[in-house]
This record gives structure tokens, C-alpha cells and sequence, in this order.
């Protein structure tokens, strides 16, 4: 294990660390995340759902920290690791680098995270190995036909003239099932070619936000945010833009809103002020790149503004993009309600047409 600790410290590994690496596993007997989804169901101590996750978490947790504590401390981690990999793990939890401390709420989303990522892998992995096994049946039986036919010209039990009348049949039955070869080589080529997509995967197609479920050789299977199924034959799809949240970068995000013409440059100055401090406190959620825009002034009432923020992950957690972006608009609120920041209509003209004097009062005819 002290060697696996070693190898995983580096930053960049050679392929000579690669395959000791390989050698160590294979040696120690570890648990990789090779296996198949079915070895997970069948392993004693495999945790098969989000709720043994959080129940794992809490367990662990309850070990590692204090009798009573409600944090994990780095006194505490320093019993199992060293100082450089305390150092290595503390930025994995949400708000550890701003106390020194890990919370039990945030250990617990990142053991799920951890288990949900694991099992997004090896659904791949599996469904992976079912696309190869799928196409090695299918090369099998174009070679095993191949060597039939030369081994019956090489014995001499077949003749030419016979041979150019089978192969005329084939060519026949090719012609007649052209389409159906077209879309095979077609979905070979975006399953193992392109291969824009992993199963656990967000995409966008047509407009869609979908999960990738399950993908085979002819078709792959979506999950749409409702839990409807949408099945799209792979032949289709290598036609279409594919987004995909996972492989992308640090994604950004936008929030419009318009404040009064007349706030002053004092109250603008002082909210990007704001901005920038709430920003800069959360550097687990948001980069600090940011910028602060005036888009236009309309009907000289109204100015329109928007602010740009960058995350500091993509939108492959759609949930927890939401979350951060909401804290983000509450947090734009209470600033506006701070520094009186607020929007006006313009006046409007009422037209009075005529009154009506009603034992000396003046009534006012509803319309």
C-alpha cells in the first residue's frame, strides 16, 4: 500500500509507474473497478445504493473523528496519512479549506459523489464489454464463413462455378439487406470511432437534457429527466450535435436582472463590490473570474445588467448547479435589499373623465 500511495502522489506517471502499478494490484489481491456491475450485486461488502453510501459515510466518519465531534479535524486524519496527502484530500470537501475542518454533511455528499461516479464507471465498463462482446460475435461469423469457403477451395470439394454461384447469393442478400449493413458499420463507427458519450453521461440532443443509461452496438438508451426511456438508433445519432456536461470544462453561468436607471455609481460600485466578496468566499463553488455588465438601458427606465460567474465544475451535476446558482441569486437579493437597490416604473397618466357627487362626496364610476 505505501507504494500505491507513492505512485498516486506523483503528478504525471510514466508508463514504467503505470505498469508497477499494475503489477502491485494484481499482486495484492485490491478490488478495482474492473468488475461488472453484476460483481458489485454479489460482493459481501459492496455498497449497492445511495443510502449504504451515506450509512458508510457516517460509520467512517464516527471512526475517524472524536467521540461527540462534529468535525473532522486534521489531527485526526494524521493518524491514518501523511501530512502531503491530508493536504492532497482536504480540497476534496466542500468548506474544509476555509475552517481546517471536515464537516459530516459534507463528507457524506462526498462519499454518494464518490459512489454515484463509481457506479456511472462501471455501468461503462459493463456496457462497454457487452458492445465488444457484441461485435467480436459478429467478426467471428464473417471469419468463420471466410474459412469455410477456403478450406472447401483448398480441399477441392468445392468448385469454382460452385463458389461463383454462392457468392453470387451473398452478393445478392448484401444488396438486399444493404440499409441494414449500412446502419451495423454506421453504429461501429460512432460506438467505437466517436464514442461521444459514456454511459452516467448529460447530454443535450435536440434540445433535450438526457442521461445516458445503456449503450449497445445498434442503439443507446437515454433517461429523460422524467424517467422516461427514449431509445435513438446509433445510426441517427452520428448525425446530430451531441452535448455532453461530463467531458466539458469548468462550465459558466449567466444571471439577468435590470435595477433603475437613476442608481446612483456609488450603490453600482458598492454591488460589485459585494459581488466580488460573496464570490471569493465560496472558492469550492465559483471561480474568481466574474464580470458585472450593463447590456442596455431600455424606455430610459430601466438598466438591464448581467453577471457572469464561472463554476468550478461542470453541469454534469445538473442539482447542484441549480443549488449553487440559487445561493447566488438569494445572495444578488439581500445585496439589492443592503444597498436599496430597487427598480421604478415609470410614472403613468391617469385620465379622469367626469365625477359623480354623491351627498357632497365625490364616487369615482367603477368602469
Amino acid at each position: 500500500m505505501e507504494r500505491l500511495r507513492k505512485l498516486s502522489m506523483q503528478g504525471r506517471a510514466s508508463a514504467w509507474s503505470v505498469k508497477r502499478l499494475v503489477s502491485y494490484v494484481r499482486s495484492s489481491g485490491l478490488s478495482t473497478i474492473s468488475r461488472t456491475v453484476d460483481d458489485f450485486a454479489n460482493a459481501e461488502s459492496e455498497i449497492t445504493s445511495e443510502s449504504e453510501a451515506r450509512n458508510c459515510a457516517h460509520r467512517v466518519f464516527k471512526n475517524v473523528a472524536k467521540p461527540a465531534a462534529r468535525y473532522i479535524e486534521e489531527e485526526d486524519l494524521l493518524r491514518f496519512l501523511k501530512v502531503e496527502e491530508v493536504n492532497t484530500i482536504f480540497p476534496l470537501f466542500e468548506g474544509a479549506i476555509e475552517t481546517g475542518k471536515i464537516s459530516k454533511s459534507a463528507f457524506r455528499n462526498w462519499v454518494v459523489h464518490a459512489y454515484i461516479e463509481r457506479k456511472a464507471l462501471a455501468h461503462s465498463l459493463n456496457d462497454t464489454k457487452t458492445a465488444v462482446q457484441q461485435l467480436h460475435k459478429l467478426a467471428s461469423a464473417v471469419i468463420i464463413v471466410v474459412i469455410i469457403v477456403i478450406s472447401l477451395l483448398v480441399l477441392g470439394v468445392a468448385t469454382t462455378k460452385v463458389i461463383v454461384v454462392v457468392t453470387s447469393q451473398l452478393l445478392l442478400v448484401g444488396f438486399m439487406f444493404q440499409n441494414t449493413c449500412k446502419t451495423i458499420f454506421e453504429s461501429i463507427i460512432f460506438v467505437f470511432v466517436m464514442h461521444p458519450f459514456d454511459v452516467g453521461d448529460r447530454c443535450v440532443i435536440d434540445g433535450v437534457h438526457m442521461f445516458v443509461e445503456e449503450m449497445n452496438i445498434l442503439s443507446t438508451v437515454f433517461l429523460r429527466f422524467d424517467n422516461e426511456k427514449i431509445y435513438y438508433p446509433n445510426s441517427v445519432l452520428l448525425t446530430k450535435p451531441i452535448s455532453n456536461f461530463r467531458r466539458s470544462p469548468d462550465m459558466s453561468d449567466t444571471v439577468d436582472f435590470a435595477i433603475d436607471v437613476s442608481t446612483s455609481f456609488d450603490s453600482i460600485t458598492a454591488l460589485r463590490k459585494a459581488i466580488q466578496i460573496y464570490i471569493e468566499s465560496k472558492p469550492k463553488h465559483w471561480s474568481p473570474k466574474h464580470s458585472l455588465v450593463v447590456k442596455e438601458i431600455e424606455n430610459v427606465d430601466r438598466m438591464k445588467m448581467s453577471l457572469c460567474v464561472q463554476h468550478t465544475m461542470n453541469h454534469q451535476n445538473f442539482p447542484e448547479r441549480n443549488n449553487r446558482r440559487s445561493d447566488l441569486i438569494f445572495e444578488l437579493k439581500r445585496v439589492f435589499e443592503n444597498l436599496g437597490i430597487k427598480y421604478h416604473l415609470l410614472p403613468q397618466e391617469v385620465v379622469v373623465t367626469h365625477f359623480n357627487f354623491t351627498n357632497g362626496r365625490v364616487a369615482i364610476p367603477s368602469p
